[in-house]
């Protein structure tokens, strides 16, 4: 059973997480959710159901991201070209081979499109109609929100992926519970449908038999989880991978209002494209909220746009991060995710957390076992119920003008920032808010990958919920 979901077709019996009675599981517990054997096969004439990228905009947007991960053995990568970014020459090998043309496949099964695209040594980052993509030599991660058909992808992954003599070895499939489900279009009208859908392509590849999995309270936040893995691990010694994703909720009104289009000059000035114009306010965007100092060193890709809405893609050696903001009113949202390898997550969600001010925020972890042991500190899981809170640090902001005598306009003359001292931080100024944390989830799936999740609430605001 879905709770705030709405189903296109009832879920089989046999695999409602409440059947006990009717009540959630219990705290720190994921529900296993197991289809079996497919109710449908994949048809080769859905090849092209999610081509069309047209919709329109109804003042409202899902905020919360699909996220799509698939990852080919890299010991088998043999295709390589050579290409040239800023950074001089690249050797494009695995998935990095692939042309443009097999790129932007992908993401018009997913109904979105390539907007702008950086590149490193290590990896390409796409910004998209509606989120990112990223792609490393042995993997693919594609995040897409709104109505966004995500799972429609699944087959070309598998084709393109054979293309250059790679089978997928893991694939990786999660989402918060939706906010408007009822907007969502086929496969994604319910976690169930999902699993239907994923088990649909085992006749293409029968190494997508894995498990669907929920974490957190099905009356409130919760996460979807789906991983086949089939990956051979040695020891603790492979290269480990984890995943932090910070999804808040009911962001501050006047970080919000950051990110409407209106709000800057948006008249071309002389000699600039339209494109430079977005380039140019999606920059004072970035730099307005703070956003371009939450990964020092990162080269960092942004995108404003109309009316509302802002992405951006940060990539930092091997590492990405991505972050979204969808500022309307009555659904705000901002997500953060990276892949970052950090000793300790404790500064990063404080920062990203301080940039927005929400009044709650779920956080999930994805990761290998290696990855887990790694962490000197884990975000989501304390040693006491004291520690289990995140106290943020707000700024205050003082303005100085004066006031020109030519014109009897006020000129900024000097603004000036501190970390306030006072208390409550559901408004606007300076201070110190404290998120308590409501609920914990963890669980470990196909041997040794762990996902864990949480939900946080601004205190004083502990009513809130999806």
């Amino acid at each position: 059973m879905e709770i705030n979901e709405g189903t296109t077709t009832p879920p089989p019996p046999d695999v409602d997480p409440t059947a006990d009675g009717g009540s959630p599981p219990p705290p720190g517990v994921g529900t296993i959710l197991n289809l079996g054997q497919p109710q449908a096969p994949y048809e080769a004439e859905d090849d092209h159901s999610g081509s069309g990228v047209d919709r329109e905009y109804n003042g409202v947007f899902e905020g919360p991201e699909k996220t799509l991960d698939a990852v080919y053995p890299s010991d088998s990568i043999v295709a390589s070209v050579y290409a040239t970014a800023d950074g001089g020459p690249i050797l494009r090998t695995g998935l990095r081979a692939l042309p443009r043309a097999d790129i932007d496949r992908i993401c018009m099964r997913a109904r979105c499109t390539i907007l702008s695209q950086m590149s490193n040594r290590y990896l390409d980052a796409y910004v998209l109609s509606e989120s990112s993509l990223f792609v490393y030599p042995h993997m693919i991660v594609l995040k897409t929100c709104g109505t966004t058909t995500l799972l429609r992808c699944v087959a070309t992954l598998i084709e393109l992926g054979r293309k250059i003599g790679l089978e997928i070895d893991w694939l990786g499939y999660s989402r918060k519970n939706f906010s408007f489900p009822g907007d969502q279009m086929f496969p994604h009208g319910s976690f169930h449908q999902e699993l239907d859908y994923l088990y649909s392509h085992r006749n293409l590849c029968d190494r997508l038999n894995g498990d669907g999995y929920t974490l957190g309270p099905v009356t409130g936040d919760h996460w979807f989880v789906f991983v086949a893995d089939h990956t051979k691990r040695e020891g603790l010694e492979y290269d480990t991978d984890r995943v932090l994703n910070i999804m808040m909720f009911d962001i501050e009104q006047d970080v919000a209002q950051k990110f409407y289009f209106d709000q800057y000059q948006a008249s071309l000035g002389p000699d600039e494209t339209e494109e430079e114009a977005i380039r140019r306010i999606s920059m004072e965007q970035t730099k307005s909220a703070g956003i371009d100092a939450l990964i020092p060193g990162a080269t960092i890709d942004p995108r404003a746009f109309e009316p509302c809405g802002y992405s951006m893609n940060a990539i930092l050696f091997h590492s990405y991060a991505t972050m979204h903001i969808t500022p309307e009113e009555g659904s705000s949202y901002a997500s953060f995710e990276t892949n970052q390898k950090l000793k300790s997550y404790t500064s990063l969600i404080s920062n990203v957390v301080r940039a927005f001010r929400p009044k709650r925020f779920v956080m999930t972890l994805m990761a290998d076992e290696g990855g887990v042991v790694q962490l000197g500190e884990n975000p989501l899981f304390t040693d006491s119920a004291s520690n289990a809170k995140v106290v943020v640090p707000f700024m205050t902001t003082s303005k100085s003008f004066y006031v020109d005598n030519d014109s009897n306009a006020k000129v900024l003359m000097k603004t000036k920032s501190c970390i306030g001292s006072g208390g409550g931080g559901g408004g606007g100024g300076g201070g110190m808010a404290t998120y308590k944390r409501r609920d914990v989830a963890s669980i470990k799936v196909e041997d040794d990958v762990v996902c864990m999740m949480g939900n946080w609430v601004l205190e004083g605001n502990e009513g809130a919920s999806n």
